[in-house]
């Protein structure tokens, strides 16, 4: 398998998704700005997301993944088309019950989540949303049981695609029902809670045909008969007791993030939104890079495990890192001396104001000094998840949780929801190290020569494309220009592409070889 050409097609499609995010966001922030209404959606519509961390994309997959592979690699597809159809099973049950469950407990979710929205007038309306946005945890977690499947088979192309109906949804919602609403005397967030649910169900469906073109469409059981059976098979309960400590793993991360939602509900209104609206632009990097090459990475590592090939996982590893290094260090920098531009250009219409602007760059710069880590971890992490050794992430991430709350109390009283910014960059540096230190003692990982001249030329590199970068941000009044959206835009994307010429030129003057760190 040509790894750069499917880990392309995947940052692409998530670029796309990324695009359509963008958007999605856009339209929210110039219809309803950032104020106590908006600061209930984003509460809202992270609940769901955070148990679908917890049971779909985080704990799951990271024990689903790398057992449907062995399966597939020793027993067959046979036997593996048996696992799916267990697993879907116990999924589908699990899912029913913890959807009603969450539907009845909204109050109570909402105040753990966030109860300085009492304080600000968005509780209510947080709570509503959420009940209103809770099934669509069943939705998600049974898309990543399909992206799971399609992944190990090699078609990557779908599940990337997937999050793209999401956000159409939802734009649709801001546009079109968002009137309605309002028309009727509707509060119009509440349109968004119904394109969220909506935008689940178009991500669910749009799987069904690619697994049936791969025969290997789950079968889910709805008798208790059917329940009891698939419960008892051997491949469940070894996901089960993978899942344990992923589910650990992952908790703590959410538990982070559950943490710094709650300082930020009591900083004022506003303040989870200009968290939200800088998490946004932080994920298009993350999700191109580290996302994309973690999904790919992932399965391939199983396979390399499940062969015993030691050379040929560590090269993995060696591979993806190098190209974190090239392809991340210079969006860092770019987040960094390009904060402003990137905020004034995108967000900067209707009831988003210059205030918001100001607040919203904080916050992006905070997650900027830790973009390194951020991507590194999702390289990273999969070393441990592909030999199921889920425990040291745990512990690790035990670990970056306490000492993310240490720097809350340091940062967040001098720089607000900046400083819940900072604190989780710089945990994420720490987490990206501990564990490449973990899979270095482990022997899991052996840097392959080069690695000094190919950092020094990528750091050179960089720097030179933030010079330029910190030359436009400080030379242009982007707050203040008085152009069309689009001319905007095009003058914004004027420059990256120049930076990125820049950047790229300079590698190759230096002698780096571009078509050889690309080549795997």
């Amino acid at each position: 398998m040509n790894l750069l050409r499917a880990a392309s097609m995947v940052s692409l499609f998530t670029l796309a998704s990324r695009i359509t995010g963008l958007v999605r966001e856009l339209l929210i922030a110039a219809a309803f700005g950032a104020s106590a209404t908006t600061d209930a959606f984003n509460v809202a519509f992270r609940i769901p997301n955070l148990l679908r961390r917890l049971f779909a994309e985080g704990a799951f997959s990271q024990a689903f993944v790398p057992i449907l592979s062995e399966s597939r690699a020793r027993q067959g597809d046979e036997a593996t088309h048996l696992l799916i159809n267990a697993v879907a099973t116990v999924l589908f049950w699990t899912l029913t019950l913890v959807s009603v469950l969450g539907v009845l407990g909204a109050p109570v979710l909402v105040w753990l989540m966030a109860s300085g929205l009492q304080q600000s007038g968005g509780f209510d309306a947080a709570v509503v949303m959420t009940r209103w946005m809770f099934p669509y945890i069943g939705f998600m977690s049974l898309v990543a049981l399909s992206s799971g499947i399609l992944n190990t088979w090699g078609r990557f192309a779908v599940p990337a695609a997937t999050p793209i109906f999401l956000n159409v949804s939802v734009i649709g919602a801001a546009l079109f029902v968002a009137p309605l609403f309002r028309a009727h005397g509707y509060d119009p967030v509440l349109a968004l809670a119904v394109g969220v649910m909506l935008g689940g169900v178009l991500q669910l469906g749009i799987q069904i045909p690619a697994l049936i073109r791969i025969h290997a469409l789950p079968h889910i059981g709805l008798t208790w008969s059917s329940l009891g059976t698939a419960w008892h098979h051997p491949g469940v309960k070894r996901i089960l007791r993978l899942m344990a400590p992923a589910l650990l793993g992952v908790s703590v991360a959410q538990l982070s993030l559950l943490i710094n939602t709650q300082i930020a509900s009591h900083l004022g209104a506003g303040a989870v939104s200009w968290l939200t609206y800088a998490d946004r632009l932080m994920e298009f990097p993350t999700a191109m890079l580290g996302v994309a090459l973690g999904v790919v990475l992932l399965p391939q590592l199983s396979k390399a495990q499940a062969s015993g090939d030691v050379a040929q996982f560590s090269g993995l590893l060696d591979w993806g890192l190098r190209l974190v290094l090239l392809l991340a260090l210079p969006c860092a920098v770019a987040l960094l001396v390009f904060a402003q531009p990137l905020v004034a250009v995108l967000y900067h219409y209707g009831r988003f104001g210059a205030n918001d602007v100001h607040q919203t760059v904080l916050a992006l710069s905070g997650y900027g000094v830790g973009l390194m880590g951020l991507v590194g971890v999702k390289i990273l992490a999969p070393g441990f998840y592909a030999t199921q050794d889920i425990r040291t992430p745990v512990k690790i991430g035990v670990f970056v949780l306490v000492i993310t709350q240490l720097f809350n109390l340091v940062f967040v009283p001098w720089f607000a929801q900046a400083g819940l910014a900072l604190s989780i960059g710089l945990a994420s540096l720490i987490n990206a190290g501990m564990l490449m230190v973990g899979l270095r003692r482990a022997g899991r990982y052996t840097p392959a020569k080069g690695w000094a001249a190919y950092a020094l030329r990528v750091v050179g590199a960089s720097a030179l494309l933030g010079l330029g970068l910190w030359l436009a941000a400080h030379h242009i009044d982007w707050l203040g220009l008085h152009v069309t959206p689009l001319l905007r835009v095009g003058i914004m994307a004027a420059c990256l592409v120049v930076a990125a010429l820049v950047y790229f030129g300079a590698l190759l003057a230096s002698g780096f070889n571009l078509r050889q760190a690309l080549k795997r």
